[in-house]
């Protein structure tokens, strides 16, 4: 925390477009959950509603991934005064909106629903699972760039490679989690016997976000956070660099891990399920 500016702590909120944030994306939750439910009921699973959940709940681990990505949510007034933020907690000094939960949601558990069926089923391939990371980068950088171009928070680290002040590795490390949750998610429901074996999601869901983000983006987090020598705009790019092709190798590792199609046997010789029920 001794790093950020004063200016960026004592940045005004925009309050019109937290309103944005706040209502627009839980309505949106909204739709998910009711999809989600009516998904479930149809193939007799909470899995859908569970993924959910699970990235909801990890919301409340955002403190740690804001220390360590040089991420801040404005909380000022146009005098400076804090106090702005409609929050429900504040950890390490970096007050949390109440949206970042459903900011979760709709960022890292909606491909769970449009995917997640197709890879339980084993009918996922690689250049599919690359088509939900283009898919999730894409919806990572219009969702970011739209918070951090309106002055609702921003990443005041010194990232190379900004797109209306979000960094795009951020956008590539998000969409390498999404994969990786979602991936892993999907062969936890082909190896569990009774549903109750799902809430292992919950678990899931911070081993993965933490996982990827600082396990593949360990060489920015380091880059940008050297005392000796200091980090420079060249350091910082190279390191940026490093970690979005980090993040393509990752997704490849990620597709070996894909279910097999039914009918054939995993390499770890788990048991074959049976079809997700649709009617």
């Amino acid at each position: 925390m001794g790093r950020m500016p004063p200016e960026v702590m004592q940045r005004e909120l925009d309050t019109a477009w937290q309103n944005v944030f706040t209502y627009a994306s839980w309505a949106v939750v909204l739709v998910m959950f009711v999809i989600a439910w009516q998904m479930g009921v149809k193939q007799r699973t909470p899995f859908y509603f569970l993924a959910v959940i699970a990235a909801g709940l990890a919301a409340f681990a955002e403190p740690l991934y804001d220390v360590t990505f040089d991420l801040w949510f404005y909380d000022a007034h146009a005098d400076g005064s804090p106090g702005a933020m409609q929050s429900h907690f504040t950890a390490f000094g970096i007050v949390q909106p109440n949206w970042t939960h459903s900011g979760y949601m709709i960022l890292y558990a909606n491909a769970a629903l449009y995917a997640g069926r197709k890879i339980y089923e084993g009918r996922f391939t690689i250049k599919h699972l690359f088509a939900v990371f283009g898919i999730e980068l894409v919806t990572s950088c219009v969702f970011e760039v739209i918070g951090t171009g309106t002055h609702v928070y921003t990443y005041y680290g010194p990232y190379e490679f900004r797109i209306w002040n979000y960094p795009l590795v951020i956008g590539f490390l998000e969409a390498t989690q999404v994969c990786l949750f979602t991936v892993l998610a999907c062969q936890i429901w082909r190896r569990v016997t009774k549903p109750v074996g799902l809430l292992g999601l919950i678990a899931l869901f911070p081993i993965t976000m933490f996982g990827a983000n600082c396990g593949v983006g360990f060489v920015t987090i380091i880059t940008m956070h050297l005392n000796d020598p200091k980090p420079n705009s060249f350091a910082i790019g190279t390191a940026n660099l490093v970690t979005m092709g980090m993040c393509l190798i990752a997704v490849w590792g990620i597709s070996l891990l894909l279910p097999k199609p039914f009918g054939a046997q995993e390499p770890d010789g788990a048991p074959v399920p049976r079809a997700a029920v649709t009617a």
